[in-house]
């Protein structure tokens, strides 16, 4: 059966469960998950997870994503983004050196209140699910992390291009709100395009006909997504038949850490931490 990952680049107007079901036929394969969820209007890298790789979809969620964000300034809408109900508009043309200029204060680590239209839940209800029905609950503030935040072009009468590079958990729609917000104009997102996620970039990412077209051919093994931990090579078939067991395996010689750790044959078997003497398995990689 298919196992890998697949970067697709999302078509608009698709939500990601779309683009699995889709692969789904595709590779006839009913294990496919994907990591870090894309708003329908958004394009771009999401990693798609199929047959027994689907087993790391929890690794590459936790990971940092970069994105390239329309900000509009001068409208509020009830989702931030331009595809929501208008609630204000105001002159939004500034120049490019204000807007420069508010980027530093929501840069590095920051509080954010989720948008009402968003998947977090309140008392089991979703957020969104609470919004169309016309109610809005007070949300927390959460903490993320803006690594980078850049203005790369102005593209019209308040209409700029952002590039964010962000921690897991981030609105990028709500930062473009919160940024309209400082400058006193308002602002919401129109557009977004993921440039990299998990460790994967756009270069890699192909279409939904490209996918259909190339099939197997595209997958990237599964030890491609932990490119920074160390490689380890299990020294016997005896040590890997007890690894295949699920018994943790001698760790004399290594250092304190994670491994990939691999077969006699070359196989990416399961990632592995050391604890005390011992090579512990952290997740299994190998079966059906």
């Amino acid at each position: 059966m298919p196992s890998g990952i697949l970067i697709i680049d999302k078509p608009s107007d698709w939500t990601s469960m779309d683009v699995c079901a889709k692969l789904r036929g595709i590779f006839h394969e009913r294990r496919v998950g994907h990591a870090g969820t894309l708003d329908p209007m958004a394009t771009g890298v999401l990693p798609v997870f199929i047959g027994r790789a689907t087993r790391a979809v929890e690794f590459a969620e936790k990971g940092d994503k970069e994105y390239i964000a329309g900000l509009c300034l001068g409208t509020v809408t009830d989702t931030q983004d331009t595809t929501g109900r208008i609630l204000s508009q105001s002159d939004g043309d500034l120049p490019a050196e204000a807007v420069a200029a508010a980027l530093p204060r929501f840069t590095g680590d920051i509080l954010q209140v989720p948008p009402m239209y968003s998947a977090i839940k309140k008392d089991g209800k979703k957020l969104y699910e609470l919004a169309r029905a016309g109610k809005e609950v007070e949300r927390p503030p959460r903490p993320v992390t803006i690594h980078a935040l850049e203005l790369l072009e102005q593209t019209g009468p308040g209409a700029f291009l952002l590039r964010v590079r962000c921690s897991k958990g981030t609105y990028v729609r709500t930062l473009c709100h919160d940024i309209g917000a400082l400058l006193g104009c308002g602002g919401c997102m129109s557009s977004l395009r993921r440039t990299m996620a998990a460790g994967y970039t756009l270069p890699q990412a192909v279409t939904l006909e490209q996918a259909a077209e190339g099939g197997e051919a595209l997958l990237l093994p599964l030890d491609s997504l932990f490119p920074d931990i160390p490689a380890y090579t299990i020294p016997t078939q005896r040590q890997e038949a007890r690894c295949r067991n699920g018994n943790p395996l001698p760790a004399a010689g290594l250092q304190p850490g994670a491994y990939r750790v691999y077969g006699q044959g070359g196989e990416f078997l399961c990632l592995s931490r050391v604890e005390g003497n011992q090579l512990v398995s952290i997740k299994n990689f190998f079966g059906g």
